[in-house]
Order: C-alpha cells, then sequence, then structure tokens
C-alpha cells in the first residue's frame, strides 16, 4: 500500500528538482523516492561504518591500503 508525504520546500527548489527529474527521464516523484532511498541507505551505511570503526582500530586496521594488505 502506498502513502502519501507532503513536504514544503523553499522557493524554487521545485523547479531544480522537476529538471534534474526530467533529466534523468523520471517522474519529480519517481525522482525524490530514489532520493529518499538514497539517503536511506547512505545513514545505513554510515552508522555502520561508526560502529565498525573503533573495532577495526582495535585490529590495528587504519586504513584502506591496511585492509588490502589482511585480505591479499
Amino acid at each position: 500500500m502506498k502513502e502519501v508525504l507532503t513536504i514544503r520546500v523553499r522557493k524554487g527548489t521545485r523547479r531544480r528538482l522537476e529538471r534534474l527529474a526530467r533529466a534523468e527521464n523520471l517522474t519529480l516523484s519517481q525522482y525524490v523516492r530514489r532520493a529518499l532511498c538514497t539517503e536511506a541507505v547512505v545513514a545505513a551505511l554510515e552508522a555502520a561504518r561508526a560502529d565498525l570503526v573503533p573495532f577495526a582500530r582495535s585490529k590495528g586496521v587504519y586504513t584502506d591500503n591496511d585492509v588490502f594488505r589482511r585480505f591479499s
């Protein structure tokens, strides 16, 4: 089941979003839904990173190169 979400944006934002959506061959709704899903994924990844960084540091992993050295 779908729900409706109404938001208010600053003047001109809707037009900018419509232009961006049109450039990707999407409706405004499709574009905004995709942006919201992307933001949710990014937030989840950042939360996972925040949880994992202390563990990695305790194992001496500070950089990507440290990871590559351990698993190559």
